[in-house]
């Protein structure tokens, strides 16, 4: 039996909607799958299970409970279920809790899992403090974008990259920008995000729209958009590493008079953008001391699982999928 046959069968003996600890817990007990050589076999099983409803699966469905922690069921049984009761309960008894969740949980509070995200992609990203800006909001409101990120080339020829540099430094590095939400739900709010993106973007390679919810119900419109307008759509997950991208962004030429306006306006751009022609330009000898300094420049990632947990939990930001790097790790 394999282990997604495994969960299958525990949602087929629990019959209600139940937590990824509750599957887990069941096909121990029943002895469906040996966990021997897993790490974390429990995450495993909430990656899998939200693999279910990512896929759109139709098997598996789910509802928000209490906590705001995901509950599985088979949508078979979907009928003969009292989901409305957990509704009920959750706004009953987590009213509060929700507030403060809502309240808490800031935008910017997922730039430090992008961040991370990237890092791993072997791209230096860096937040745009908007406030920092000359001039007034109203005149650059889709200006700025939330996050830069750059990836150089890399050659392991030394010859090569000095021979690329030499025809077109441009062609050594790509930026992207990114533009954050913490969820998109309607047609009205993709819109607003979507072009909001593809205006904060017009001067970068490529340009990337960013969600830590998506509603489903959206994903035709952004294939849409993406075929259209070209800006790619990142889903962010409290685990980053976890998080993928759903539309791949169109690459187009910098547009170097709009990145100079960027870096007469804000601080942040400017100093990004330098740091960029100090890496490109600077001797060999020198390169490991400014990027070092580029990277202290650069936003801060996290160094392991635990912290990132510790980090959402302090955020208030939903870790129910929150599992170790790949599934392969764990297997």
């Amino acid at each position: 039996m394999t282990i997604k046959e495994a969960i299958l069968k525990s949602l087929e003996d629990l019959q209600q909607a139940s937590s990824h600890w509750d599957v887990y817990n069941n096909i121990k007990d029943k002895h469906y799958y040996d966990f021997k050589k897993a790490r974390t076999p429990e995450s495993t099983i909430s990656a899998l299970l939200g693999d279910f409803i990512r896929t759109n699966d139709t098997r598996v469905k789910r509802i928000k409970g209490e906590g705001g922690t995901y509950l599985y069921y088979l949508s078979k049984y979907e009928s003969d279920l009292k989901l409305e009761d957990i509704h009920i309960n959750k706004v009953k008894n987590n009213s509060d809790n929700e507030t403060k969740r809502r309240k808490s949980f800031q935008e910017r509070d997922l730039h430090k899992l992008l961040s991370s995200y990237l890092k791993n992609q072997n791209i230096y990203s860096k937040t745009i403090f908007h406030e920092k800006s000359n001039g007034t909001e109203k005149n650059q409101k889709w200006i700025h974008p939330d996050m830069l990120g750059i990836k150089f080339l890399n050659l392991s020829s030394k010859t090569n990259q000095n021979f690329l540099k030499l025809l077109n430094k441009a062609d050594t590095f790509k930026i992207t920008s990114y533009e954050l939400k913490k969820e998109i739900n309607t047609d009205y709010e993709l819109k607003e995000a979507y072009f909001q993106a593809v205006s904060n973007s017009s001067w970068a390679n490529y340009g990337y729209l960013v969600a830590f919810e998506i509603s489903d119900n959206l994903i035709d419109e952004i294939e849409r958009l993406n075929q259209s307008f070209g800006i790619g759509v990142i889903e962010l997950n409290s685990n980053p590493y976890k998080s993928k991208i759903l539309y791949q962004s169109k690459l187009k030429e910098l547009d170097f008079k709009t990145i100079d306006k960027l870096c007469k306006i804000n601080e942040d751009y400017e100093n990004f953008i330098e740091y960029t022609e100090k890496i490109l330009s600077v001797e060999d000898r020198f390169y490991n001391s400014v990027e070092k300094e580029f990277n202290q420049f650069c936003d801060k990632y996290f160094e392991n699982d635990s912290d990132i947990e510790k980090y959402c939990k302090e955020k208030h930001i939903p870790i129910e999928n929150l599992d170790n790097k790949s599934l392969e790790r764990n297997i």
